[in-house]
């Protein structure tokens, strides 16, 4: 079970404590607001009303017992890039910070944050790959370069197995999934693809787009 620290009870942070909960995370959040911490304290083991910029206040907090610290302040830039640097200095574990734009994600990377969510980036990406072509049916971003495809089996693969495919070798792309009408499965060199199932390819974009001239 892992220990979380949310900073910032606004919708966002909300969202991660919620999913937290379900996953059976220890979460605690804080905010300065009194009313987010109301609207959050039944989705956390504990909250507290705090300012994340006061040393002495998260110093109390015991920074280093957390598995991971959220900082999710989004409106006010210069609170987010104290805290992550604080949590730092107190010795946070792992550090992961909202950015909403690319200035604000270099300055919280070189300033104590270990990752960087950039949910409005993220989200856009990922909406414009998947209405880019009518054989992308979603699009997950594992890593910068790095990405999960789930992509409907083009014609050229119909009734063909995926190790007589061998996409691996001639186009640098994976298959980690195979979705049929009823299921998730988890694929086999000798499984036969058919035009119309889905499958997911994991691999880079631009490998990815080549192959299906985006």
């Amino acid at each position: 079970m892992k220990s979380v620290l949310i900073i910032g009870a606004g919708q966002f942070g909300t969202h991660i404590a919620k999913r937290m909960a379900k996953l059976h995370s220890e979460v605690m959040a804080i905010d300065r607001d009194e009313d987010r911490i109301n609207a959050i304290l039944p989705y956390v083991t504990n909250a507290q009303i705090g300012d994340s910029t006061n040393a002495e206040f998260m110093r109390s907090l015991g920074i280093p017992d957390y598995d991971v610290c959220i900082v999710t302040i989004s409106g006010n830039f210069q609170n987010s890039l104290e805290t992550t640097a604080l949590l730092k200095e107190l010795g946070g574990r792992k550090i992961i910070s909202r950015a909403q734009n690319d200035v604000q994600e270099k300055f919280l990377l070189r300033n104590g944050a270990d990752e960087t969510v950039y949910p409005e980036k993220q989200t856009a990406i990922r909406l414009a790959t998947k209405e880019a072509s009518d054989d992308i049916l979603d699009a997950f971003q594992l890593d910068r370069n790095v990405y999960i495809y789930e992509v409907r089996v083009p014609k050229a693969w119909d009734n063909k197995t995926i190790a007589g495919l061998d996409i691996r070798k001639k186009h640098h792309l994976n298959i980690i999934a195979l979705r049929t009408p009823e299921q998730l499965v988890v694929p086999m060199p000798d499984m036969i693809l058919h035009e119309g199932e889905a499958v997911l390819l994991i691999g880079s974009m631009k490998d990815i787009q080549r192959y299906f001239e985006i």
